[in-house]
């Protein structure tokens, strides 16, 4: 459900995985795992 979120809301902005990996400096895989659900942000991220 979450990275389902985080999938719809990057789409809405019209970002890539690489744009929004980039401005939350990690890797595009990370935002990846994330949209797949096989992660979560970190809490301390934010």
């Amino acid at each position: 459900m979450l990275g389902d979120n985080i999938k719809n809301l990057r789409k809405q902005k019209g970002f890539t995985q690489e744009e929004l990996a980039i401005r939350l400096h990690v890797v595009r895989q990370t935002v990846s795992k994330w949209e797949k659900g096989l992660s979560v942000p970190d809490a301390e991220m934010w």
